[in-house]
């Protein structure tokens, strides 16, 4: 089995910038996902709205496509009293993704347990691993070729999920904190943790590539900034972003997302001439806005 620095996926990376998919839970409400209601057991119960979801981020370019596992984990799945379908749903989603990849590679996303570490919470680091074990064991067996680890805010939680990735299979695993601004251009997550400080504990956990998602208060423009802090923390290792459409603003009682698809095209264009090595979409982008970031990274090449 090659190892993570000889895998396709990270040696691909090196040659050029790759195309990371957009939101799902956007594309999952449209489809009629209802508040509240989880979107994991969509991948046994609406198996070919998921599927078709990856074929329209695939048929827009994206070289990368996520599972449908954000909240994947026993914990989360507890919450709509799935838990016994943990096993299930993730092999389903990773088996959905690739059955539409066509060349395209599958991400194992992997994302917070929803719950806090000891001494803040009740779970221990041991019951952690568990917990993401039976995750990622789950989305390999459905056919994952890389794990993605994001929307981390608790840089100790996304290590030991790195570091239990990397123990079941000898595949990349790619890891992402969601920043807001914390004052005087600086990002922290929610748990208080900043920029270097989580790219740092990431990069000896073992990740391939490193950087962020989401964001729910960053503008376009703090992505920028926030590109350059991951790029100086990072160093060698490569850097991803998938930035949400823009800071979701309340229309006549909806919240969108305002960012349209030229808009994140102008900020995919700039993020790769930063040099970063995987650019994608979070909330509220949808294939179109997937297709005009990849076309204006390849425009630049």
């Amino acid at each position: 089995m090659a190892g993570p620095s000889t895998h396709p996926l990270i040696e691909t990376m090196t040659q050029r910038v790759l195309l990371c998919d957009g939101g799902m839970g956007t594309q999952l409400i449209a489809r009629g996902l209802s508040p509240g209601e989880s979107a994991e057991r969509w991948n046994l119960d609406r198996p070919d709205d998921v599927r078709a979801i990856h074929r329209a981020y695939r048929a827009a370019g994206c070289d990368l496509l996520t599972t449908n596992t954000f909240q994947g984990t026993t914990t989360a799945l507890a919450q709509h009293g799935a838990a016994r379908d943990v096993d299930a749903i993730n092999r389903a989603a990773a088996s959905l993704a690739r059955e539409v990849a066509d060349g395209a590679w599958v991400l194992g996303d992997v994302g917070p347990f929803g719950g806090f570490l000891e001494p803040l919470g009740e779970t221990s680091a041991q019951e952690l691993r568990d917990i993401f074990h039976r995750q990622i064991a789950a989305l390999i067996e459905g056919g994952a070729d890389a794990i993605v680890v994001e929307t981390m805010s608790d840089h100790a939680e996304s290590r030991i999920a790195i570091q239990t990735a990397r123990q079941i299979a000898d595949l990349p695993v790619l890891a992402t904190f969601a920043f807001q601004p914390a004052g005087s251009g600086i990002y922290r997550t929610m748990m208080g943790v900043s920029v270097p400080d989580a790219i740092t504990a990431a990069i000896e956990a073992g990740a391939a590539a490193v950087g962020a998602n989401c964001g729910t208060t960053l503008g376009l423009d703090d992505y920028r900034r926030l590109a350059g802090q991951l790029l100086e923390a990072a160093g060698p290792t490569p850097v991803m972003l998938q930035p949400n459409a823009g800071s979701p603003e309340m229309v006549d009682g909806t919240l969108i997302h305002p960012a349209g698809a030229e808009e994140m095209a102008d900020l995919a264009r700039d993020l790769a001439a930063m040099g970063l090595r995987i650019i994608g979409g979070c909330c509220g982008t949808t294939p179109d806005h997937l297709r005009a970031m990849g076309q204006a990274i390849a425009a630049r090449a």
